[in-house]
């Protein structure tokens, strides 16, 4: 039997009755309870009313969403049981007021977000394990149920980051630790403190170099061995490079550390950079910077090693676009949210962040870090700040190139743009928005907090980004001086390069080269438009810098958030102070540098999608109505038959 509905121009076909049935046949016996759909010839609440009084029924309660239907509950009936009530079904159907009714079966459904621990099928014995909030979040620690990494789904699939090498740039590993003795890569790891293979950190009365050993947990910790808990990639190996613990850092030893055996190391994570202390702004010496270009263009036989960065801990009073590593094109800079999905107060906002994870809790609660090894053999559960942050991300893109070995330095960023969810972060300051092209992300928090589950998932399939290309899409090298009240606006109309071999038409990394001096560089505020009207706030206040002799030289501020967008059109900079004494202050140059891909598919169809989801959005009351009318046409089927 097939039913026709026409309702405002639109047909809906509704159902083989004989597929509904056997629909319900395949699943377990029914649950009926005591309520029931009653459908009356004609008559008001009073009349319905009068109807479930005389025949037993205590409540009585009409439905907005068809005429004459009302909702009957009787309090003698069990709430839930195995067989229909037949009595009371058929003294309805004989009274001549009542035109059909149907009991209602009971279905079981789910909050989402919130998960029992026990009900999820991973089965560990390490003792830390349900205290990895950030692993599977059941609310443990005052945090927010479902708020994680969603690793559950990928090792689910089978990704535990086999065949993977990761390498913690850091202060030494205790390699010796029983939870990461039997993933530590020998062959990949080297001190370039000590200029020997053994990156054993040194020892100190209050362990102050455990902060290598803590990161290599987090990523590869192993399963199911009784010792602290679970790496994100625990069949995963990590490489040690001691290169911090010295007292001044050199380009050769960063250059070096970062260049170290690019093609056995796939993911090099760094839980450091320049002083966090809102007033500097450094990054990359000459050799490093070759030392990382060189990586994504040679590193794992050509397709690239994988810079993952933590974004800075100094919070809202410093910027990481003021880190030249954290905001390189050739790095994922990785912000962390707390366990209720704030930010945390260490955080630094900008606008190259790319993602987030986690840290820790924001409230006093002592299970609220991050659970992982510590020296000695040792383990922790305070571990935190975007320290934390970066080695989640690596153990992620671990489980990513598992899923797919293929994938280059670039996939790696696209996958992370699209994967990443916004699930519960907020902040006050920093709200979500949407990009030219639909694309969501948070001053904050980049695309949202990683997810494994759905990264894997897209990676098994993935087709390698189409080439990259690099355009000037032009400059302004007059000196114009900054209003000490109001705004500094100036303009690019580019073509992005059209017609050339060069030619971008979907951007990844925008790059504002900007030189500028000013009274004091911690009030200046940068911003910048898009031509498809995406504003990237290029550097915020930082109220601790008082420097008014250097500025910013050449300095390549970064955003990620016109990810996928046409660039063609005019740019707007915005410069301006906020501070509440009037300074002063002279722009010299701002080049706009375009980084993208002429073609790119899937952008395409996030286009379509988003456009389609504003267009569904206009027919949201039409569509409702023609659930509700397949829903009345469903029932009176089944009590039909």
């Amino acid at each position: 039997m097939m039913l026709g509905l026409n309702r405002d121009g639109t047909t809906v076909v509704l159902v083989l009755l004989n597929a509904i049935i056997v629909a319900k046949g395949a699943t377990e016996k029914p649950v009926y309870t005591n309520q029931f759909l009653v459908e009356l010839h004609e008559g008001d609440h009073d009349v319905a009313s009068q109807v479930a009084a005389d025949h037993g029924f205590n409540n009585v309660r009409k439905l907005s969403f068809g005429q004459g239907l009302f909702h009957f509950y009787h309090n003698a009936i069990p709430k839930t049981r195995r067989r229909r009530n037949l009595q009371h079904k058929q003294r309805l159907e004989k009274d001549h007021r009542v035109k059909s009714i149907l009991q209602q079966e009971g279905f079981e459904r789910m909050k989402r977000g919130y998960r029992d621990i026990n009900e999820i099928e991973v089965n560990m014995n390490d003792p830390l394990f349900t205290k990895q909030w950030y692993l599977i979040n059941t609310g443990q620690a005052d945090g927010t149920p479902g708020l994680d990494l969603n690793v559950a789904e990928a090792w689910d699939l089978g990704f535990t980051g086999k065949g993977v090498t990761i390498a913690i740039m850091d202060d030494g590993i205790d390699y010796l630790h029983p939870d990461l003795a039997s993933n530590y890569n020998a062959e990949a790891s080297y001190d370039f403190s000590s200029n020997d293979p053994y990156p054993y950190p040194r020892y100190t009365d209050d362990w102050f170099n455990s902060h290598g050993t803590r990161c290599a947990g987090e990523v590869s910790a192993a399963a199911n061995n009784n010792i602290c808990g679970v790496g994100v990639a625990y069949n995963s190996k990590v490489a040690g490079i001691r290169m911090l613990d010295q007292p001044f850092m050199t380009d050769i030893i960063e250059a070096s550390s970062i260049s170290h055996m690019p093609q056995v190391i796939d993911i090099y994570s760094a839980s450091w950079g320049p002083t966090d202390d809102g007033k500097t702004v450094d990054g990359p010496r000459e050799l490093t910077l070759q030392a990382m270009a060189d990586g994504v263009n040679k590193g794992r036989a050509g397709k690239g090693s994988i810079y993952v960065w933590a974004s800075g801990d100094g919070g809202s009073y410093d910027d990481c676009n003021c880190d030249g590593y954290a905001s390189s094109m050739w790095t994922i800079s990785i912000n962390s949210a707390i366990n209720d999905g704030r930010t945390a107060l260490y955080d630094e906002s900008c606008s190259s962040t790319l993602a987030s994870t986690f840290s820790n809790g924001r409230k006093r609660n002592p299970e609220a870090g991050v659970a992982t090894t510590d020296l000695y053999g040792n383990c922790t559960l305070r571990h935190s700040g975007t320290s934390a942050a970066a080695p989640e991300a690596a153990g992620v893109f671990a489980l990513a190139l598992e899923a797919n070995p293929n994938l280059t330095w670039r996939d790696m960023q696209h996958l992370t743009v699209l994967t990443s969810k916004r699930n519960q972060l907020h902040d006050e300051v920093h709200q979500w928005r949407r990009n030219g092209v639909g694309l969501e992300f948070n001053h904050l928090f980049g695309y949202g907090v990683l997810d494994a589950g759905g990264m894997v998932k897209m990676a098994k399939d993935w087709k390698t980004v189409p080439e990259r290309f690099h355009c000037v899409g032009g400059s302004v090298q007059e000196t114009h001086k900054i209003p000490s009240d109001g705004k500094l606006m100036l303009t690019i109309t580019t073509d992005a390069c059209e017609g050339k071999d060069n030619f971008v038409r979907y951007l990844e990394h925008v790059q504002a080269v900007i030189t500028v001096n000013s009274s004091r560089r911690g009030d200046l505020n940068i911003n910048m438009t898009s031509p498809m009207g995406t504003k990237s706030i290029l550097l915020s206040r930082r109220p601790r810098d008082d420097d008014s002799k250097v500025g910013f030289d050449k300095w390549p501020f970064m955003t990620t958030h016109t990810w996928g967008e046409d660039p063609r059109g005019t740019w707007v900079l915005e410069v301006g102070f906020t501070g509440a004494v009037p300074q002063k202050g002279v722009l010299k140059e701002w080049t706009l540098m375009l980084h993208g891909t002429q073609s790119a598919p899937y952008i395409d169809q996030i286009v379509r999608d988003y456009q389609s989801k504003l267009a569904m959005s206009k027919k949201e009351e039409l569509e409702e109505e023609l659930d509700e009318a397949v829903e009345r046409s469903l029932k009176s089927l089944l009590s039909k038959n």
